[in-house]
């Protein structure tokens, strides 16, 4: 099986290595393929797969990931599949031990995790969040960090200390995004996961979370790097957006757009980590 796009996982994970699906195995026919089996949703396992239906209380659960891992081998492993439009899924090939298997998916909230060694079907039940909130807990990071904002393309280019405050070597509103995209911050890091869109108590306590920015571009063996990199933007109003960010989401702000789940042949990737 092949795909045209990579599937958008929106889980933390310090080293991941994708692997395309180029294995025979079937859920109906001679492929899988989300317009045939529509009057037969029988899925069909070798002795090294496990494979099933996820359905919730909406009915069959279609492009949700259903996971399975186990800390039986020398090294942690865990493979990942989606499931077709009648909520069917197969993870193929899978090592023999025994493996903790369970569903996660846009609108939903993690299912509890369930038992299962390969060569048997296992049809799983997923939760539908209960709320909007709980679901956004799920959507990637760039969704949150989304909801940044940023200065106003009027006050480009800069014009120093003695005009708007914004540096003159800052020309466009692009060139100010690069500083906290590409080019500076996710260059090293991800911005919009828990650890970074919330405060964490560990860090200390504060009178706002303007200073507690301030204390945690400190933080760590880079702190000279990310002190460089926001004296190009102008820290001040840097880290005053940067701080109305975390309590907008401290307040219970959320993303506006919500993420969609794999489509077509996005569904035909099974990941391995």
């Amino acid at each position: 099986m092949r795909t045209a796009r990579l599937l958008h996982l929106g889980m933390s994970a310090a080293a991941i290595a994708l692997v395309l699906a180029a294995s025979g195995k079937r859920l109906t026919g001679p492929a899988l393929n989300e317009a045939e089996g529509q009057q037969n949703t029988a899925v069909r396992i070798d002795n090294d797969d496990i494979g099933g239906i996820v359905t919730s209380a909406n009915g069959a659960e279609a492009g949700v990931w259903v996971i399975a891992e186990t800390t039986d081998l020398p090294t942690k492993l865990a493979k990942v599949a989606v499931t077709d439009d009648q909520g069917r899924y197969v993870i193929p090939d899978l090592p023999n031990a025994n493996y903790s298997v369970w569903v996660r998916g846009y609108g939903l909230v993690d299912s509890p995790k369930v038992r299962a060694r390969p060569g048997k079907i296992l049809n799983l039940k997923a939760l539908v969040a209960p709320n909007a909130a709980a679901a956004a807990e799920y959507y990637p990071a760039i969704h949150w960090y989304s909801m940044l904002k940023i200065p106003d393309k009027s006050e480009f280019p800069g014009t120093g200390a003695k005009g708007n405050g914004m540096p003159e070597k800052l020309k466009s509103q692009g060139q100010w995004l690069a500083g906290v995209k590409s080019h500076g911050c996710i260059s090293c890091h991800q911005l919009g996961n828990k650890p970074t869109r919330t405060i964490a108590k560990q860090l200390g306590e504060f009178k706002s979370s303007l200073e507690a920015w301030e204390r945690r571009v400190l933080s760590g063996q880079a702190s000279e790097v990310m002190m460089r990199n926001l004296d190009d933007l102008e820290p001040k109003r840097a880290l005053a957006l940067f701080a109305d960010w975390t309590d907008r989401i401290a307040a219970g702000e959320l993303p506006a757009s919500k993420p969609a789940r794999p489509q077509g042949m996005e569904r035909n990737v099974v990941v391995t980590l």
